[in-house]
Order: structure tokens, then sequence, then C-alpha cells
């Protein structure tokens, strides 16, 4: 990690990657009909595999180019292993129950500094025994824009068939932009007998080479010709490799179960005619089928698709903000729960001992001396749950610890640590822990800002306790809806306890979810288990913090105002070349 270069060692990089993959001539286990095909992305950590996302399933296809896209954290100078496997899924059958839902696998692994020679010879290096070994390089702005076909392998390395996966790998740099796309088509030509048609947009990329790589499918629209898809969100280098006139390739699908789709129409676009849009326009493109185009005489169209929204994002790193003269505001938030001990005990982790100071007040001076380098005004709003508190002594979870719910600010962090003395006296320490009350509360304030004009200010939410969180479905629906804010959240762990749950919610085993499966926009929380680093030098915890490099939500300050040095972004129509050229 960039704590490295705390302790003397080296600086850690890392690179935001985008996997894609498609497979062909898979294996047939269905009777009647063709395989239906999913792959799913295993990492390994600590010798066990674990589940890191899956695609989506296509219905009967043996060669499935899927949609869906892996992103993942590569670190520089780090051995990463990943695995990829391919399942027939059977409606609601569950994954790996069954050896002949198994179509195939392939693990990679690769120390990361190989990237650069590896890049230069990947399409003719060959690598040894059956291990497909995938890299990616850390060095910013760099695309690497990389295809790697490897074979599958069933059990006890046995080929499965002429089985292959292809994995597509693209850097994303970290001053790339997201756009949001909103289509929906008029008048498509009906291609079943007895309904209407079940039209799908597919969107390509072409690529230097002339190759077409698929960069969004959106979903189906039953019995409907006049179709209007769910807005998405892709990144300019997926999109279009952050070249605005690049081609890309537009087809429109009438739906079949069985996976023969029939053709209804195509066209080209690029991402600069996209942008024509504005004041009340739409971008429209007849959708045209070329054989009916030839054998029909007054062969208009097959329908019209229409770009009725484009909103542009563009997504800057933590430290351009902080660099830009952001505002950095901390708020620190205390576990007073009753598992914590009772205070007048000497294992209490709240004990009052007034010859050195208890676990809590080490790991708020530890971090928060370094946090407070950040505030602009040296000031932090001190919050506590979990506690039972005056005057009538009712449970909350949401209090200001110097009792003052007007104005909850502390001066530096001493006095955070005076309010949080003067508190411990005055409650009762009860339960359950729920912390999803304070992030709610935080990522509001987050959103609430975006009143004040050009506000260019950042919340970063240090949560102080002992381990299991009670609450934890609302936490996870918390943290989703909190990664659209200007908001990140440091969760240190203070004491001996279980804190699998905290793990859970750093989502560095993968992606955290919303119980609705909705995923975070981005990884806004850092998990640290204070026992491991009370014996390493603080200097250790500034990294740690800007580690967490959050990219900035799209929907709150890079839309409304912010972006580095103060100045106002567009959120939608075209990108000013001037101030945010496309690199």
């Amino acid at each position: 990690t960039l704590a490295g270069a705390a302790l003397g060692g080296p600086v850690a990089c890392v690179s935001k990657v985008e996997l894609r993959v498609a497979c062909k001539a898979l294996l047939d286990r269905d009777t009647l009909n063709k395989s239906d095909p999913c792959v799913i992305l295993m990492v390994q950590n600590q010798g066990q595999w674990t589940e890191l996302d899956r695609t989506e399933v296509i219905k009967s296809n043996l060669h499935p180019v899927f949609a869906k896209v892996f992103t993942l954290d590569y670190y520089f100078e780090e051995v990463q292993k990943l695995r990829f496997e391919v399942y027939d899924i059977h409606g609601t059958h569950s994954i790996g129950t069954r050896d002949d839902d198994f179509l195939g696998g392939v693990e990679c692994t690769y120390p990361m500094y190989h990237f650069l020679c590896l890049i230069k010879s990947l399409t003719t290096h060959k690598l040894n025994g059956t291990v497909c070994r995938v890299a990616f390089s850390c060095v910013p702005q760099i695309v690497a824009q990389k295809k790697m076909v490897k074979p599958l392998f069933l059990k006890y390395a046995k080929y499965a068939g002429k089985s292959t996966i292809t994995v597509h790998a693209e850097e994303i740099s970290g001053n790339n932009g997201y756009v949001e796309l909103f289509f929906c088509a008029k008048k498509l030509d009906d291609k079943d007998l007895f309904s209407k048609s079940d039209p799908f947009l597919e969107i390509y990329r072409i690529n230097d080479d002339g190759t077409e790589q698929l960069v969004h499918r959106t979903e189906v629209i039953k019995n409907n010709l006049n179709p209007v898809w769910e807005p998405f969100k892709v990144s300019l280098i997926s999109l279009c490799s952050c070249d605005e006139d690049r081609k890309l390739k537009c087809l429109v699908w009438d739906s079949d179960s069985r996976g023969k789709h029939d053709f209804i129409g195509e066209f080209y676009a690029t991402f600069r005619e996209m942008q024509k849009i504005g004041g009340g326009s739409k971008v429209t493109w007849d959708c045209m089928n070329p054989k009916y185009k030839l054998k029909k005489k007054n062969y208009k169209n097959s329908g019209v698709v229409i770009l009725s929204d484009l909103k542009l994002h563009r997504v800057y790193s933590f430290l351009d903000y902080i660099m830009g003269g952001c505002q950095i505001h901390f708020t620190v938030a205390i576990d007073f729960t009753a598992s914590n001990g009772d205070p007048r005990n000497s294992c209490s982790l709240h004990y009052i001992n007034p010859y050195q100071p208890n676990e809590y007040l080490k790991a708020l001076i530890a971090v928060g001396e370094i946090c407070q380098d950040y505030d602009s005004d040296k000031r932090f709003s001190a919050l506590g749950f979990g506690a039972r508190i005056p005057p009538n002594y009712e449970v909350s979870h949401d209090f200001a610890i110097n009792f003052n719910p007007e104005d909850d600010e502390c001066e530096e962090i001493q006095g955070v640590v005076e309010a949080y003395q003067n508190c411990l006296p005055k409650i009762q320490l009860y339960g359950p822990t729920n912390v999803s009350p304070i992030i709610s509360r935080i990522a509001k304030l987050s959103a609430g800002e975006e009143t004040i004009k050009d506000a260019s200010r950042y919340h970063i939410l240090l949560i102080l306790t002992d381990g299991v969180v009670t609450d934890m479905a609302d936490t996870r629906e918390a943290i989703v809806r909190a990664s659209y804010q200007p908001l990140s959240i440091i969760i240190v762990g203070v004491g001996n306890a279980d804190f699998t749950d905290m793990q859970i919610l750093d989502g560095d085993d993968g992606v955290l979810r919303s119980p609705k499966g909705e995923p975070v926009l981005r990884d806004i929380v850092q998990f640290v288990p204070f026992r491991d680093f009370k014996t390493v030098s603080i200097a250790f915890l500034p990294f740690l913090i800007l580690y967490l490099h959050p990219s900035l939500p799209p929907s709150t300050m890079l839309c409304r105002s912010a972006q580095p040095g103060g100045g106002v972004l567009q959120s939608q129509g075209h990108l000013p070349h001037a101030a945010h050229p496309i690199m």
C-alpha cells in the first residue's frame, strides 16, 4: 500500500482495471437446448478461493459474449490470483453442486512488475503449463487494451474440448470520466407473428485493428416496438478509448428465449455525435437493415433509435481535490455500546485511567492528530452511538458527545478528547451496535451541501468501534447510498473482537452490495484493526487515509460544481475541450 513510503519501503501503485470476458466452443450440457453459460470470477485470499463477482446468464449459447464488466484493483509488484469458472446454469440450481454444470475454468496469476515485458510480447508469448497469467500496468494515463485467449480445463487438468475463454483488459486512468446514456427507440420492425418484438440494444466499440468490443448490452423490453431502455453508465475509456471520433457500432435485436435473436437493424455513432444533445434536443439515428435496404425499393428504416439524454461525469481523485484547495471535514463517531465493558472496570476498552489513555483514546489520538492536518478549520464533529444519554436516558445511535445538537464540533483533536472524557461519566453504555444512522446522517449532510454554490468540501467519517455490527443490512444499504456522495469512511477496530463484519464492509474481497443487490458506486470504506498498528509509527496513518483515494461520484460534487481548483463542471451535454480534453 501507499503506507510503505512512510515506513521507508517502496510505494505500491494501484491501478483500476476493467475485465470483459467471452467464450467460444463451450461444451453443450443440455439435451434439448444449448448450455446457458455464466462466468464466475474467483479471487484467492489466504489460500481460500471466494467469489468476487459473476456475469449475467446468456441463454442457449455456446459462444457467449458477456456484457458484464469486472472492475478490479491491481497492485504493482504483488502476486494476485484470479480464477475464471464457467458454468451451465439450470434455473435456480446452486452452482457447483453437480459436476455436469461445470463447463471449464482457468487460473490467472502473475507478478505485477512483469507487465511491461509481458505487454510487448503478449500476442506471441507462450506461457508454461495450463496457467493463464494476466498483468496490468499501474503507470498513470496508460491504457492497456490487450486480449488474452486461453483454453478451458475441467477437473484434473483435462481439456474442456475446444472451449476457450477470452479476457479483454483495460486500465482505467486516474483522470478518466464516465458517461450516463439514456436510449429509447420508435417504430421498430415487428419480428414476431403473434406479438410484438422484444428489443434490446448492443453497443460495440471498433478498435484500431478493426475488431469489435462489446461495451454494453441493454435489458430486453418485452412486446414493445417503442422501447425505453434503462439508463446505464460506462467509462469513457470503455466506450470510445477516450477518442470522441472513434466509431461505435450499435445493433438492435429482437430477443429469442432460445438464443436465436432476430436482427432488427444497426447504426453507427461516435461520442462526438452523442454530445450534440442539449437544450431539449435529442440525437437520433435511423436503424437500418442492410438486406432490406438492398431488396426494398421504398425502404426507409427499421425504426429510429434516440439518445434522449446524456450526462457526462469527470472523475477526480481525493488527492486532486486536496491539491485543488478542497476543504476536508472530519467527523468522529465513537462506539458506546455495552460490549466495550464497564468504564469503571480496568478490562473495559473505555476504562477511565488517570495515568494513561484507554484503547479508544489511543486510537482517537493516533488517527485524529493525522486527520486534523487535512481539516481546513481544525474542527471535528464528534458523535457517539449505542448509549443511553441524558436527560431521559433513551438509547441513541446518533448523538453529539458534547451534548450540543446545534453544534457538535470540537476544537482540534484535543477538544474531541475532552468531550469524550466529559461524556463517559454521564452516559450508560448500552446497545445495539447500529452504525447506519450516523453513516446516513453524514451522507445526508454531504448531499445537502449541493445547495451551496461552488461547494468544494469532502467528508471523511472516522468510526471507532469494538466489533460486531447489529444492523448489517441497513449499514450496507447506507454505504451504497453514501457512495454517491463526497464521503469516505475509515473504520478503526478497537480491541480484539471479531471484525468479520467490518472486513465485509471494507469490500476488499468483492464489491459491497446492498441487501437488494445494488453495488456501491465506488469503494468508500477502509477498515483498519488498530491492534495491528499500535506498535507502528503513526506516520503510517496519513498514507492510510490517502490510500482511500476516493474517486468522487458523478451524481454529487462533480456534477454540481467542484473540480480541482474550484471550477464548475458541466454534468450534461458537451465536455468543454479547453478545460477538460479527453486524453
